[in-house]
Formats: C-alpha cells, sequence, structure tokens
C-alpha cells in the first residue's frame, strides 16, 4: 500500500454500525439486518460488491479494538493494542513510553464479594464522572502518578505513569455476574516489568473498593484491555489519506488517533454524526463514521431496538449518497447477535459501492452478502478494496 498508494481528488466513506452482524432467533428466521426495513441500503445493494468480512480468523471472536484495526488494514493479530490504550487516547489522554492504561467498568459488588451487575446498572454520565472525581481525590500509590478519567456512562479509563511496568496483565473482570473480581495477573510470573504493573492494578483496585464502598450501585470497578502505548503506521503515511473520524464514544476516536486520524466533532446523536459528515466533506479524503447503538442493543439481547438502530441509519443513507464518495462501505467491526448478548464470530455483512462494482443482489443482509461477488474474506482486505475503488492505487508490477 505504501509503494502503490496515491494522493487523488477522489473521497472514501467507511460507515461502521458497531455489531452489525446478527443471528435469526429461531432456525430460518431472520438476523436483526434482514427483519430491517432498509430501503436505502438495499438500493445500494442493487449496484455494490457484496460480502463477508472475517475480523480475525475463522472462529475467533473479536475484540472492538482488533476489529477497528482489521477494518483500518492493520493485522490485529500483530498489532495488539490494550483497550485501556484506545480509551485514554479517545479521551484526549496523552501517553509516554512509562504510561500503563486499564479500561475501567463501574461494576456492582454484592455482599458476598461476587459480581451482580458488570454495568452497575448502566449508571449515566453524570454518575460516572462523579465517582471518577472521587477515585481522583482519594487515591494515591506511591512512586505512581495516577489519572482517572470519564469515559461515558459506566465507562472510565486509569492510566499509571511509573517506569518499568508492561501491559501483559490479565483483566479483573470475570464476564459472567456470580463470580468474583479476578486478581490482576501477569502472563509471565517471572517477568518483573509485568510483577510491578500487576502489583499496581491490584492496589488501585484495592483502593478503589475502599473509595467506593458506601456508593450503590457502582461500588467497583473492574479493570480490563491493559495496555502500553504502540507505534502503528499512520494512515497518511500508508495510504496517502487526509483521513478524519467521526465517533461519538471515546475508544474508537483513540482508534481513529491511533491511526493519525483527525477528530471531527460530532453532532447529538447519528444525525448528529451525519451533520458532522456533511459540513467537513470538502476537507478530507477518507471518512471513517461510527455507529455504537447497534453493538449496545446487541449486548442487551434486544432484537427489536437493534433492529430499530438498522433503521434509523437506513433513513440517512440518502444524506450520505448525495455528497456522491467516489467509495462507500457499509459494514461492522464484528457482530453481536442479540441472541448471544456478546460479539461473535460470524461473517460480518459487507456492501461497497462505486462506479467499479459487480452486483449479485438487491437486498443488503447476512445470506445476500454471502452470496456476494466478494465471498467471504479477511477484514484486513476492506482498505484496498476502498482504495482500488476510489482509484487511488497504482498499478502492480509490469
Amino acid at each position: 500500500m505504501r509503494e502503490l498508494s496515491v494522493k487523488t481528488d477522489s473521497k472514501i466513506v467507511l460507515l461502521v454500525l458497531d455489531g452489525l452482524g446478527g443471528l435469526p432467533f429461531q432456525p430460518g428466521g431472520e438476523t436483526e439486518l434482514e427483519a430491517a426495513s432498509t430501503p436505502n441500503l438495499d438500493r445500494l445493494a442493487e449496484k455494490s460488491d457484496l460480502g463477508l468480512s472475517r475480523p480475525v480468523a475463522a472462529g475467533v471472536t473479536p475484540g472492538s479494538g482488533p476489529g477497528h484495526l482489521g477494518l483500518f488494514g492493520y493485522d490485529p493479530v500483530e498489532y495488539l493494542v490494550g483497550r485501556g490504550v484506545l480509551s485514554a487516547l479517545g479521551v484526549g489522554l496523552e501517553m509516554t513510553k512509562n504510561d500503563l492504561a486499564a479500561r475501567i467498568n463501574f461494576a456492582t459488588l454484592d455482599p458476598s464479594g461476587e459480581i451482580s451487575d458488570r454495568r452497575a446498572g448502566r449508571i449515566g454520565s453524570d454518575e460516572g464522572s462523579r465517582l471518577v472525581d472521587l477515585l481522583n481525590e482519594n487515591l494515591s500509590i506511591d512512586g505512581v502518578e495516577t489519572t482517572v478519567r470519564h469515559e461515558k456512562e459506566y465507562r472510565a479509563v486509569v492510566v499509571f505513569r511509573a517506569e518499568g511496568t508492561s501491559g501483559s496483565l490479565s483483566d479483573t473482570d470475570p464476564q459472567k455476574t456470580g463470580l468474583a473480581p479476578l486478581p490482576v495477573e501477569p502472563q509471565d510470573s517471572s517477568n518483573g516489568s509485568q510483577k510491578k504493573g500487576a502489583a499496581i492494578a491490584n492496589e488501585f483496585v484495592r483502593q478503589a473498593n475502599e473509595i467506593l464502598a458506601d456508593q450503590h450501585p457502582a461500588n467497583t470497578v473492574l479493570l480490563r484491555g491493559f495496555g502500553m502505548h504502540p507505534a502503528l503506521p499512520l494512515f497518511e503515511e500508508t495510504y496517502r489519506l487526509n483521513a478524519a473520524a467521526i465517533a461519538s464514544y471515546p475508544m474508537y476516536k483513540g482508534l481513529a488517533r491511533l491511526a493519525g486520524m483527525e477528530l471531527l466533532q460530532e453532532g447529538r446523536g447519528i444525525s448528529g454524526e451525519i451533520d458532522a459528515l456533511e459540513q467537513n466533506f470538502a476537507g478530507h479524503d477518507f471518512f471513517f463514521i461510527h455507529i455504537k447503538p447497534t453493538d449496545a442493543a446487541g449486548e442487551d439481547g434486544d432484537f427489536d431496538r437493534k433492529v430499530s438502530v438498522i433503521e434509523e441509519v437506513d433513513a440517512l443513507i440518502p444524506r450520505i449518497t448525495s455528497l456522491e464518495p467516489d467509495a462507500l462501505a457499509i459494514t461492522g467491526d464484528h457482530g453481536t447477535p442479540a441472541k448471544m448478548k456478546a460479539h461473535s464470530w460470524h461473517g460480518v455483512p459487507f456492501l461497497l459501492a462505486s462506479d467499479y462494482t459487480l452486483p449479485t443482489s438487491s437486498k443488503f443482509g447476512e445470506r445476500s452478502c454471502a452470496g456476494g461477488s466478494l465471498g467471504t474474506f479477511p477484514a484486513q482486505e476492506i482498505m484496498g478494496l476502498l482504495m482500488g475503488n476510489a482509484l487511488k492505487l497504482n498499478k502492480f508490477g509490469a
């Protein structure tokens, strides 16, 4: 890509509906995308390449970080980025080589010491921000500069600044209710940097539990996605793109910053993100737009709400197509079927509209994408497809 990419005036839009892929609740039934009324997406499908993307590998369920890195053309196995790093960058923290970051979920610990709610009843952002202030005012770890920053609702991020730490640490989140939080453990018990990082994180949890003991429902913290700042090739260097990102959640802003994209100020709700695209369309040649509510509905097991979000996005598609991007891709970073209430390993529906496609269906859904011209392919190839369809790649070889 670095050798073949050329700077042109053509424009690319990558619209990502987080957790788009789904499953039917009953055999032979429809997925959320198939059940949704999507006349605009279906019209796009009539002139688009369709396929299913594989985020990491067959049978492997990706987190949001690896899922998006694949969309951006990075090998998610080679570039391991802790979710804490993405959250820290997303809320505007600057990270040095000595910084260890972790994602925080405020959670509910019952009297028996087990987690009864991993998201503390999805407390609102005002309450989450108050709890972060409480932690910052009362936490003190010897020899460590500790910064807690609110992210959104029940989510926050902590950055520990101390020499000689490592991000190769286990999470405290047991991923299920009815279980006790786990201690932070080094992946290699003989590694001094990992042992130091684990000791700092466990002391943070101990103090946080004391500080939050009288709070309800958020009386504990769960830590996950430990990481140090990685070095990623930037979009401008690799693709010669002046790239911009429009996202409402800090983590996805962090992913964009990591790739070297400019963060654009989004408006309120999904429509507000399209407002930002329209207002900034002349100033950039690549736009990443992130839509979060599809994933949230899937994780809640709410099939109908996920359908409703997809329909809301569909109604906004004409505003995007009226800008006449040279290549428009619509997809997800992974599946989040309401049936599973979690991310999944299934292929993710992918649509690519340009003047150079081979249409195969008049419907945008999992089954039509499975039979599309692109078949099932690695998500890492999406950037190449977008660049090619926008005529931004020179010929390879003589």
